[in-house]
This record gives C-alpha cells, sequence and structure tokens, in this order.
C-alpha cells in the first residue's frame, strides 16, 4: 500500500500509521504526519501477544504499531487504553481455552500453545482487514464488503484478483453493439418496448425494481445509448451490489461463503457473477484441471450457443465465494446492456425468496431452467457451473455440504 503526502511526489509504500511510528522511533517532529512534542511518546498498540495476573494487577504483553516484536513490552492493564482490542483479546482467549478443555476464568498465565495461537489469530485480523480494505477500493457498487474468519488460520486467498466487470482472456474480441432507447419514461411510456422490445421481449422489472420475467427469459437493459437518465427504473443490475455483504469462513468444511448483511426483498438484484472469458476449449482444458484440484469456478455462457465461459478462480468479485446449496435463495438470469451479442450474457443473480439479515446466500451449481421457458427463449437448460465431464459416471463425485432438507447428497 502506497501513501503520498502532500506537497510530495515520491510515493511511500508505507502507510501514514507507520510513517508516524518512525517519526516516533527516531524522535522526529513532522507538521504533516501530525507528530509533535505534544504526542510523540503517544504509542498505538497493534494487538495483544500474551497475558498474565498477579495479586497486584493484570498484564498484558502488547505488540506496537510500527516496532518489531522484539520491542514487545508487558504493560499494566491500567496503562492500555485499547479498550476494543482487549475484548476481542478475551474473547480469543476464552474461546481458545474451552477449546482446549481448560478453565476459561483468566489463568495467572497463558500456556505457550495458547498465546502463540491467540498472537495467530490477531496477525489474520490484521491480514484480513487489509484485504476487506483492498476490496473496498476495488468495488464500484454502493454495497461494502466485509471479511470474517471465526474459524480456522486460512488468510485471504492466494492467487484471486478481485475485478468489478468482466475480464477479456486471451485471444477474444468483445465489440460492444448495443442500440439505443428513445424513451423518456422507459416504464410508464416505453417507445417500441424500449430496449426490451426492439429483441421481442418485455421490461424485466416492476416499477419497485423487482424481476417480474420468468427464470429462463433474457433480461435487457438501458444502455449507454440510450436517452433516459441513470435513474430509469430499466438499469438494475448496471448499478451494481447494493446490500452490505461479508464473506465468511463457513464451519462445515466448505470453505468461504458469503451471507447478506442486510434484509433482501424477493426477486431482488444481488449481485453478477464475474470472471475472465475464455473459449469453451480453453475452458475445457482448465477444467480438468480444476476438477483435480475438487473445485472449479468455470461457468459456461450457453444463452445461443457453447462458445464462450467465465472463468473465476483468479480473477472474480464477490461472486466467486457464493457457495452450492440444493435449495438456493439466488437465481441465475441472462442479462444484456452495452453488449447484444447473444453469445456473451452477463450472468446476474436475483433473490429467489426474502433473505434475512445474516444469511448465507447460495446458488444451485446444478441449475434446471423450466424446459418450456427455455424452449420459448431459446435458453440452455443447463446452468451447471461447467469444466466437468457431462455424464456423472466419468466424473469424480462431490460430496454436496450445502445441509439443505432436499439435499441430492452430491455436487456433480
Amino acid at each position: 500500500m502506497a501513501e503520498e503526502l502532500e506537497g510530495c511526489s515520491v510515493s511511500c509504500k508505507l502507510s501514514l500509521d507507520d510513517l508516524q511510528a518512525v517519526c516516533r522511533r527516531e524522535r522526529l517532529h513532522c507538521k504533516q504526519l501530525r507528530v509533535n512534542k505534544h504526542n510523540i511518546d503517544d504509542y498505538e498498540v497493534e494487538y495483544l501477544c500474551d497475558y498474565k495476573k498477579s495479586k497486584e494487577q493484570e498484564s498484558y504483553l502488547v505488540k506496537w504499531k510500527g516496532y518489531p516484536e522484539s520491542s514487545n513490552t508487558w504493560e499494566p492493564r491500567k496503562n492500555l487504553k485499547c479498550r476494543k482490542l482487549m475484548t476481542q483479546f478475551h474473547e480469543d482467549m476464552e474461546h481458545e481455552l474451552r477449546q482446549k478443555k481448560r478453565r476459561t476464568t483468566c489463568p495467572k498465565r497463558l500456556d505457550k500453545d495458547v498465546a502463540w495461537t491467540l498472537v495467530q489469530k490477531a496477525k489474520l485480523r490484521k491480514r484480513l482487514q487489509c484485504w476487506e480494505a483492498d476490496l473496498n477500493k476495488t468495488r464500484n457498487h454502493p454495497g461494502r464488503i466485509f471479511v470474517l474468519n471465526e474459524v480456522d488460520l486460512d488468510g485471504p486467498p492466494r492467487d484471486f484478483t478481485y475485478i468489478t466487470n468482466y475480464k477479456v482472456g486471451e485471444g477474444i474480441v468483445l465489440n460492444e453493439m448495443a442500440v439505443g432507447c428513445e424513451c423518456k419514461d422507459c416504464f410508464s411510456d416505453p417507445v417500441g418496448g424500449c430496449c426490451p422490445g426492439a429483441s421481442l421481449h418485455r421490461l424485466a422489472y416492476t416499477d419497485k425494481g423487482q424481476v417480474r420475467v420468468r427464470a429462463g427469459e433474457p433480461i435487457y437493459e438501458c444502455n449507454a445509448r440510450c436517452s433516459c437518465g441513470p435513474d430509469c427504473s430499466n438499469r438494475l443490475v448496471q448499478k451494481g451490489i447494493q446490500f452490505d455483504l461479508c464473506i465468511f469462513k463457513t464451519g462445515n468444511g466448505r470453505g468461504w461463503g458469503v451471507r447478506a448483511l442486510q434484509h433482501i426483498k424477493k426477486n431482488t438484484f444481488v449481485m453478477e457473477y464475474v470472471g475472465e472469458i475464455i473459449t469453451s476449449d480453453e475452458a475445457e482444458k482448465r477444467g480438468h484441471l480444476y476438477d483435480r484440484q475438487g473445485a472449479t469456478y468455470l461457468f459456461d455462457l450457453d444463452y445461443v450457443e457453447d462458445v464462450y465461459t467465465v472463468d473465476a478462480a483468479n480473477h472474480g468479485n464477490i461472486s466467486h465465494f457464493v457457495n452450492h446449496s440444493c435449495n438456493p435463495n439466488l437465481q441465475v438470469y441472462n442479462v444484456f446492456i452495452d453488449n447484444l451479442d447473444e453469445r456473451l450474457p452477463r450472468i446476474a443473480l436475483f433473490s429467489t425468496r426474502s433473505i434475512r439479515a445474516g444469511e448465507e446466500l447460495t446458488f444451485d451449481y446444478k441449475m434446471q431452467i423450466d424446459p418450456v421457458d427455455a424452449e420459448s427463449t431459446r435458453m440452455d437448460s443447463n446452468f451447471s457451473l461447467a469444466g466437468l465431464p457431462s455424464s456423472p459416471k466419468k466424473r469424480i463425485r462431490v460430496e454436496c455440504r450445502c445441509g439443505s432438507d432436499t439435499c441430492r447428497k452430491y455436487l456433480f
């Protein structure tokens, strides 16, 4: 992370907090960093490492922000003003003591293995906070992203880059072919059926912004060439995620998942499935590799023909972390906005029912569309994550852990 000071054109790889710590360590005053004679002896606690208790007082081993671990010091509780960090430390400590079946009341001294685990948790929390900050700097939508891992010591995924739009793979050229509408009010007075009408379809949304067409029917939104403005009721998916969401570590071996932090009404747009667009031939190659790894993020764009695939393994958005369920609360729709090439729809996920705050978001990796509806709109009835042979006899069976009453027991 690079920071720039006012009047300085050279980026520094240290954060402003770290620069302030350097000033205090070297006893330097800096007006821009707001380090002066009145606060030069103020030090910030980065995290707490250990605990001990005597008759006279409680003490904590402190890791100071901007200083190496060799500078850690034991401090009496009265000297510390980090109430939030202290509360978190005690919660972690009690959890570890319960896990190891030891007394949860504050001991006189922590065992080394317990103290080590508490330090690792504190370091993990810092890494996840940095990742969360990076995700929120990258996002281009109102909905905030939070990250939480209270299960193990796994940090942010490696080799994963957060993106907000399709990344075009090697050898693929996208040509925008959108035609704009001439409506003044697309909902109450659509000219020629607005953008959907140009493709012989109907407006997909109600006046309250909820999808009203059946799964399998395409959605045509207004685009950059339209006469209507940004507040048009036919611009929904393009506005991005509107809800706060949390990437969290599941406790039953399903890896990371995503939960809603706000109530989401039925038939509401939640997120897009974003990744790298590759050819079906390349997807076949990658699919065999992902199959051996026991996971796949390949999604066929097979609205009219199986030419392209979205691969969200290394480049994707928050949908990368959404788990499968045999009884999901999200449904897939094909959406066309600035590109009317039917081989390249955008993949949008809408809620199938009311979703409460705190509930995990899921969609069916083997989602099937009504065959009658699919035929009428030329929709391929298989929305499965691709990359595995179509015959169950030819592929490794992956156990499903969704836990729903209607669980099919196997993912593939």
